[in-house]
């Protein structure tokens, strides 16, 4: 193992999982949605306690790994709003939150295709946007994610690292680009104040200015 990859595991392990959490993670490689990986996830659940976030919305429910960590550091009045277009995503999401012992009226988990759940939601209300969806609409969940943040509020985007082919001139992909343009775009957003942590697979992270 290289000095990298020992520290990347390093990093990754800092803060273990518990039960919950592996068993959630477990069922959603069953359903082929990986989740977002323990160093990510911890950095979603630092973002909700500092923020102290009592309104927060989830591009792509997967099977509840990224909502527990949100959950768990959103106060015991914040409520998490998760879109999916897939039931049995939803259903293991539920699943993982019940093992959780999280208040079935702390989640509202819409079933549809985000672009068309997305316009519905009220502008400013929300104090993070967390996305893990489908790659190549990420810059059009930028635009209406901006749009849902309060001043201050944070908008969080996973996989922007893409494997590492963001790199890689030679990947002309559609969802390689698209990770490429959202960093791009968040990058030169004059109302956003961005920067990419490199945990898992990458979680680019931007405050919206006050």
């Amino acid at each position: 193992m290289t000095t990298e990859s020992a520290l990347r595991e390093y990093v990754e392990q800092y803060l273990p999982e518990d039960e919950v959490h592996l068993a959630a993670r477990a069922r959603g490689q069953e359903l082929g949605c990986v989740p977002i990986g323990a160093g990510g996830g911890a950095a979603l659940r630092f973002l909700t306690t500092a923020l102290q976030a009592k309104a927060v919305v989830e591009i792509g429910t997967g099977a509840g790994t990224s909502g527990l960590y949100l959950l768990a550091g959103m106060p015991q009045s914040g409520i998490l709003t998760s879109i999916d277009v897939a039931p049995e995503h939803q259903r293991a999401a539920r699943e993982a939150y019940a093992s959780a012992g999280i208040s079935p009226s702390r989640t509202r988990l819409i079933m549809g295709k985000a672009l068309d759940v997305l316009p519905r939601l009220t502008d400013a209300a929300y104090d993070l946007v967390f996305v893990d969806a489908y790659k190549p609409e990420y810059p059009q969940y930028l635009q209406h994610g901006v749009r849902m943040l309060r001043p201050g509020g944070v908008i969080a985007f996973d996989n922007v690292l893409w494997h590492g082919a963001v790199v890689d001139p030679s990947k002309r992909d559609e969802s390689t680009q698209a990770m490429r343009d959202i960093a791009r775009m968040v990058r030169e957003d004059e109302r956003l104040v961005p920067v990419i942590l490199p945990l898992g697979d990458g979680l680019l992270v931007a405050a919206r200015k006050p």
